[in-house]
């Protein structure tokens, strides 16, 4: 089992202005390569978790021997939760999702603009550090939550498909404690092409599933 530090799909200017490339530079290869180096670290001669993927590992957390646990539950969620953050942003994005996802965000929080106020005011309220999720619950609805640290939503059974990244790392160097800011900023890089492709793919499986 090793882990890799996946590429960014863009340059690390591609979201200048809102998130300047020496931010996303350290976060990238100091904060996420550190998560993954630790994790392969941890899972080194672990064969009773080498036949799992990391989402079966943290989703079920409570396997992981005593030792490793906090470890793997710090470090691997870090690596999850950064591998869906790079993907969900993109240079000249933002606006409004369309399509599917949409329409779902419209059924289930009235309007984007509700939808996205809510969301924003669940990042601004996260104490310390943490994360802010668009998810799919059990039941296969939409739902608003935060999470501590690096815990992922797949530990409560949710499926993620937009995550904003609050702990401090992710925004000082611009944006030092203002992060209200951070977040009117980062609607801008939002790339709903990708979250829309997450949410199909969520509920393309569900279906397969209940087929069978």
């Amino acid at each position: 089992m090793k882990f890799e530090l996946p590429s960014l799909p863009y340059a690390y200017d591609a979201l200048e202005p809102y998130i300047d490339a020496r931010t996303m530079e350290i976060h990238h290869t100091r904060h996420h390569a550190g998560y993954v180096t630790n994790l392969n670290k941890l899972l080194d001669g672990r064969d009773e978790l080498a036949s799992r993927t990391l989402e079966d590992i943290i989703s079920d957390i409570r396997l992981v021997p005593d030792d490793i646990r906090q470890g793997v539950r710090n470090h691997g969620g870090g690596h999850l939760n950064h591998s869906l953050f790079w993907q969900i942003m993109g240079r000249n994005k933002g606006g409004e999702p369309s399509g599917p996802l949409g329409d779902a965000i419209r059924s289930s929080f009235t309007d984007f603009a509700s939808f996205r106020e809510l969301f924003s005011k669940t990042a601004l309220s996260r104490f310390g550090s943490g994360w802010a999720w668009l998810c799919l619950d059990s039941a296969d609805r939409l739902v608003v939550l935060s999470t501590p640290n690096q815990d992922s939503p797949i530990m409560q059974g949710h499926v993620p498909i937009l995550g904003l990244d609050v702990w401090e790392h992710a925004y000082y160097l611009k944006y030092q404690n203002r992060r209200s800011d951070y977040i009117d900023a980062w609607w801008n890089v939002v790339n709903w092409e990708k979250v829309g492709e997450l949410f199909v793919h969520r509920h393309e499986m569900v279906s397969q599933t209940r087929a069978v």
